[in-house]
């Protein structure tokens, strides 16, 4: 893996992206902080675990790591001409609707084998104040497998963005804060894996408490 990088198109289209369209919804609209980033490797592969709630945090925290991070996406996107060109490009990879974990996990792997970021979303799906009340141990398995570090970042703020009934973005304010990183997991044992898995929420949750 070592110094593996992404492909040199995905780093064009994700500097276009971010310095287009994201970074100044972030830093305007969003009014976005980040702390920490000091802490981020800019180097080789790497982990990032999230909490989750809104489908803006994907771009928001891709924008904020000075680098592409590699997300899942649905089987489905990828057959929509162009957007399943661009999407792959950009870094995503395709994981079928409802299939098991191995599926996830082992496209994850392919992800890091090239050398990108792979961000990962502790609780699995959005939650309606970005805490983590019940974590997956995917990323931890990922983590294990590969052996490769964690990152725990604290998106803040997120779930205010499209309130209940809208379809605009509000210009709620973002902050966004970068953890230490943490080591693999030394084994694939259930203990080993709930206990970095554990380790990261804990992290996640410190840094979300500190708020705006």
């Amino acid at each position: 893996m070592g110094n593996h990088r992404e492909p040199w198109v995905s780093l064009q289209l994700y500097h276009l992206f971010k310095w287009l369209v994201v970074a100044p919804m972030l830093r305007g609209y969003f009014r976005g902080r980040s702390h920490g980033l000091e802490h981020i490797p800019q180097q080789g592969p790497l982990i990032v675990v999230a909490n989750h709630a809104s489908d803006f945090d994907p771009p928001i925290l891709s924008c904020c790591m000075r680098r592409p991070v590699s997300y899942m996406a649905k089987e489905e996107l990828f057959r929509v001409p162009g957007l399943g060109q661009a999407i792959r490009l950009y870094g995503a990879y395709p994981v079928k609707r409802g299939s098991a974990d191995r599926s996830a996990i082992r496209a994850a792997l392919t992800q890091l084998e090239a050398g990108w970021a792979v961000g990962i979303f502790l609780s699995g799906t959005r939650t309606p104040d970005g805490r983590i009340p019940s974590a997956k141990l995917g990323a931890a398995m990922v983590a294990a497998k590969a052996q490769v570090p964690l990152l725990p970042v604290s998106l803040w703020g997120t779930h205010r963005i499209i309130a209940k009934g809208r379809l605009l973005p509000r210009p709620v304010p973002v902050t966004v804060r970068v953890g230490q990183v943490i080591a693999p997991p030394r084994s694939t044992q259930r203990e080993d894996l709930e206990a970095v898995t554990q380790a990261c929420v804990d992290a996640i949750h410190a840094l979300h408490d500190l708020g705006r």
